[in-house]
């Protein structure tokens, strides 16, 4: 095991170019290694109990609307529509006092929407857009997010270990990088579009509008380019909308 995590750390080094690689010692490298193995091999219950803290340390750098905004109030009727668990987890709505136009969901079933967008969003357009993130959980495409986010903090600490100064667990400011490299990860298209017909067939399920998914990627079409994975997905949001009404008009 050791060799393995030596070899792992060397071919962290060489794939990343990472500066200072020869100066790092076996210790250092060994221990970049086990994090960067640790990383491919995340169980469910790793990705949750990552997602936890990792969430935690998110809400706690956020401002938060009260329980008597009117965001929260909306959210929580959104949160009624769409069910209180996903896939077995309960899940935990709150909303980002912040202009980004953005949500996201992490595995443990945190789910945070920000105020940005639902000040550009109707009850039904927001409805969608958290049915999608949803999605990546159910699918699983949110633990190999969270995967690849470890993963950057391995190759992190591997650039920053040298000698015996080795990193033991992951700091408070470790989890909220790691929120936040979660958070702008970019789904493949596949992905994506797996994601919008999970959205697609929940909004059904729940006896919910459709139409709203197809309005919300065409609000988001004219943001494209921004630096949030809801703004730099694949396919752009028009393909997506486009997607979403061939569905609806088969479905009629």
């Amino acid at each position: 095991m050791q060799f393995r995590a030596t070899m792992i750390a060397a071919a962290l080094c060489s794939t990343t170019f990472l500066a200072g690689c020869e100066g790092m010692s076996t210790d250092a490298m060994m221990q970049s290694g086990m994090t960067a193995y640790t990383a491919a091999t995340l169980s469910d219950e790793d990705v949750k109990s990552l997602s936890e803290q990792s969430c935690a340390q998110m809400d706690s750098e956020a401002q938060i609307a009260g329980p008597d905004s009117v965001y929260s109030q909306r959210l929580a009727t959104i949160a009624g529509h769409l069910g209180s668990e996903i896939d077995g987890t309960p899940v935990n709505y709150k909303v980002y006092l912040a202009d980004e136009p953005n949500a996201w969901a992490m595995a443990n079933g945190c789910v945070r929407v920000y105020s940005g967008l639902m000040d550009m969003m109707n009850d039904n357009e927001v409805e969608g857009v958290l049915g999608h993130e949803l999605g990546h959980v159910a699918l699983g495409h949110s633990k190999k997010a969270m995967q690849t986010a470890y993963m950057t903090s391995a190759a992190r600490e591997a650039a920053a270990a040298s000698g015996n100064a080795i990193a033991s667990g992951i700091s408070t400011s470790q989890l909220g990088d790691l929120g936040e490299k979660f958070i702008n990860a970019q789904f493949s298209q596949s992905q994506e579009t797996a994601a919008d017909n999970f959205s697609f067939d929940l909004l059904g399920q729940r006896g919910l509008p459709r139409e709203g998914l197809i309005t919300a990627f065409e609000k988001l079409a004219s943001l494209d380019g921004g630096e949030s994975s809801m703004l730099s997905s694949h396919p752009g949001s028009s393909e997506r909308a486009e997607n979403i009404r061939t569905r609806l008009n088969e479905a009629q």
